[in-house]
């Protein structure tokens, strides 16, 4: 993995879940099954992938924090719940100069109200959503571009 760029892709809470969790909205694809997809595309890419899941916010802050210092070339993160909650998060994005691009399988805008509002989106160089698996893949095809 060494002599390939990293991208890290994390993922928030609740993400461990998926594929049984509210399938009508998240789809039936695993987390395992999204680094798959990710690990094969990022092999064609000449990119190696760092993917990590946790349920707390200090987790997500430190791997931001670990990405910037290990010079990693960008940084993926489907941060769940937390996009609408953490500036923790944002000020973890805000704090770092690799390029950081949000994620998300659903469409926040499409869903309740209290979802429109993202303070990683504020922060991240861009958004991605509403694609379901399809939109990590996006992200690492952007974030190969940096």
């Amino acid at each position: 993995m060494a002599d390939r760029p990293v991208i890290f892709v994390l993922n928030g809470p609740n993400l461990n879940m998926l594929g049984t969790r509210e399938p009508e909205i998240y789809g039936t694809t695993t987390l395992d099954d999204i680094a798959a997809m990710l690990e094969d595309r990022a092999l064609e890419l000449g990119l190696a992938i760092e993917m990590r899941q946790s349920n707390h916010e200090g987790h997500l802050v430190d791997w931001i924090q670990e990405a910037h210092l290990s010079d990693a070339k960008a940084v993926i993160i489907n941060p769940g719940a937390f996009t609408h909650t953490s500036v923790a998060l944002y000020d973890a994005i805000k704090g770092v100069t690799i390029p950081v691009i949000e994620v998300h399988l659903s469409n926040p805008h499409a869903r309740e109200a209290f979802r429109h509002k993202s303070f990683v989106g504020q922060a991240a160089k861009g958004t991605i959503a509403g694609f379901g698996a399809q939109s990590y893949m996006l992200a690492l095809d952007a974030a190969a571009r940096f």
